[in-house]
């Protein structure tokens, strides 16, 4: 979409061309847009500068003075930051892009690159029965067709749909164990093993980032540690990167940190721990010790980095509340499991160990369901619906559960302030949403997501940053461009330098902060005032210019 130009910006681009006619100077050097009087934090850690940016194309050409220069718009961002644009290295977004390619929650708090595919669960590859499920849930909720089987063909139906962001994913282990193995908790035998392996290396010829795993969900929490080794082996073979969301994250999180380490030691594999958190009261006190396992590994030799988005509650799941032996199989066997009265005083207890654990069920609260009937428990505890409801808590869980087959989303507030900053700060983090774009309107704009969703980038350097002052501006704007570029192999992204891509974020250092609540997310935050997609600039003033000028990244092998 071709940018309309405002008058204002006619009219400084008309000036600054008859000035250097009227001068004698030669306007060979034409730009089709200038960011004039950028405080430039370009992303390396350097101290924040001054200068002029150039852009021809979807590149930068020129960082200099560039006053006597013109442009096909000319944009004065005198005493605003401009930094590259924002790499969210750990989302859930995939066939959300499909239902609304503005990507709204992302591009307006200043992400310019998705990575997708996280946590064990990707849209590929996929069974027949998996693609007919697929076909008729994306009809029946969003309204269009959804018809792919693996990463190359979803790749290509976003192209073709278009996409205010540049986009890139892992594949997920849970999708090519279910598709090899099942969804059972078995190993694998040797033959599916290999397939395994092809199926790795067929998804990173494609184009995969490497390998994601969700080893505290079904079916990937039934691999050993030996099968994540050998799969392991064929992502490093193609210098991709394993993004694990690990075995644990509360009582055995030490333990499922030494695992991960292991894996990436013996497989050779640059690894990445996705959203790093000790949950509950009764593990905060191991923050410090995981980062120094994780910084001692990391000068061994051990190619290991984490991410971590900024608030104090996950979300996820309320099936993750469930045992995982109960988690077995298709949605009917759980729900079966649910419904067997000599099962579900087992499920209970371990249900109810979850709820004591993270101190209480006033602290669980449901983010997202389905059916109708069941929107009005979205916003509250756990506690307040059953006793709205005059039920137990584990009654209640159970037949919500039922009615909504598996599917409502639930935010835990499970960690401390405390710890997030000393996560943060740490240099071997990265900021990462564990969101997914979404929007205030349309069938995307349902539910009470996690404000993640909306306020990531943002609250890093508005609360973290300039209010905390846990780090400077220019590390923290490092965490969210080349730290994550340069991790995921992303060539020519990632920091504002001259042939990179011209991915870049103005924004008002004084005042940009999220808005997004729990109990209110669906909020755009403040102080991002322009974003630039690969030269195009897409948001403008806080409005989106209608440009879809997104790429597909594909890893090179």
């Amino acid at each position: 979409m071709q940018t309309k130009l405002s008058r204002r910006t006619f009219i400084k681009t008309a000036s600054v061309a008859g000035s250097a006619l009227f001068m004698g100077i030669s306007l060979s050097n034409k730009f089709d847009l200038i960011i004039k009087n950028a405080k430039i934090v370009d992303g390396s850690g350097r101290p924040v500068y001054k200068n002029d940016i150039g852009i021809i194309g979807n590149k930068v050409v020129a960082i200099d003075d560039l006053a006597n220069s013109s442009a096909d718009i000319i944009l004065d961002v005198a005493g605003k930051h401009v930094s590259p644009g924002f790499i969210d290295i750990h989302t859930h977004t995939d066939k959300e892009l499909l239902v609304n390619n503005k990507a709204e929650s992302k591009i307006r708090q200043g992400v310019t690159t998705e990575v997708g595919g996280n946590c064990g669960s990707s849209v590929f590859p996929l069974l027949p029965k998996d693609i007919k499920d697929m076909r008729t849930s994306g009809l029946e909720k969003y309204g269009i067709e959804m018809k792919w089987k693996n990463i190359d063909e979803f790749f290509s139906a976003l192209e073709k749909n278009k996409t205010s962001i540049n986009y890139a994913s892992f594949t997920g282990h849970g999708d090519i164990r279910a598709f090899t193995v099942g969804r059972n908790d078995v190993e694998p035998t040797k033959d599916q093993l290999k397939k395994m392996k092809w199926l790795i290396s067929e998804s990173m010829e494609m184009g995969s980032l490497g390998l994601s795993t969700g080893l505290e969900y079904s079916p990937g929490s039934y691999a050993k540690t030996d099968e994540l080794i050998e799969l392991c082996k064929t992502v490093a073979s193609k210098n991709g990167v394993y993004a694990t969301h690990m075995r644990n994250e509360d009582d055995t999180v030490e333990e499922a940190i030494q695992e991960a380490l292991d894996i990436a030691e013996y497989s050779k594999v640059s690894l990445q721990i996705s959203h790093l958190k000790a949950c509950n009261k009764a593990n905060w006190h191991k923050v410090e010790n995981m980062l120094r396992m994780i910084g001692d590994a990391n000068k061994s030799g051990i190619p290991v980095h984490a991410d971590r988005y900024p608030y104090i509650a996950y979300g996820t799941g309320l099936s993750a509340f469930l045992p995982l032996w109960a988690r077995q199989g298709n949605t009917d066997d759980v729900i079966e499991r649910l419904k067997d009265k000599n099962q579900i005083k087992k499920i209970y207890e371990y249900t109810d160990s979850r709820g004591i654990r993270i101190g209480g069920w006033d602290r669980v609260v449901i983010s997202s369901c389905s059916e109708k009937h069941n929107k009005k428990w979205e916003g509250m505890s756990i506690k307040d619906c059953a006793g709205e409801c005059n039920k137990s808590e584990l009654d209640f869980i159970k037949e919500l559960l039922i009615e909504e087959r598996l599917n409502p989303g639930i935010v835990g507030f499970a960690m401390d302030e405390k710890n997030l900053e000393k996560v943060l700060a740490d240099n071997l983090v990265m900021a990462g949403s564990d969101g997914t774009a979404v929007a205030p309107y349309g069938k995307l704009g349902t539910g009470k997501p996690h404000p993640r969703y909306y306020g990531t980038f943002p609250r890093v350097i508005g609360k973290f940053c300039r209010e905390d002052k846990i780090f400077d501006l220019q590390t923290a704007i490092k965490k969210m461009t080349l730290m994550p570029a340069e991790k995921l192999n992303l060539k020519n992204r990632g920091q504002i330098k001259k042939g990179y891509y011209a991915d870049l974020v103005v924004f008002n250092f004084d005042n940009v902060i999220d808005k997004a609540t729990f109990k209110d997310p669906h909020n755009y935050p403040t102080g991002i005032e322009k974003v630039i997609v690969n030269g195009k600039l897409t948001i403008n003033d806080g409005v989106h210019t209608g440009a879809l000028n997104g790429d597909i990244i594909r890893h090179k092998t």
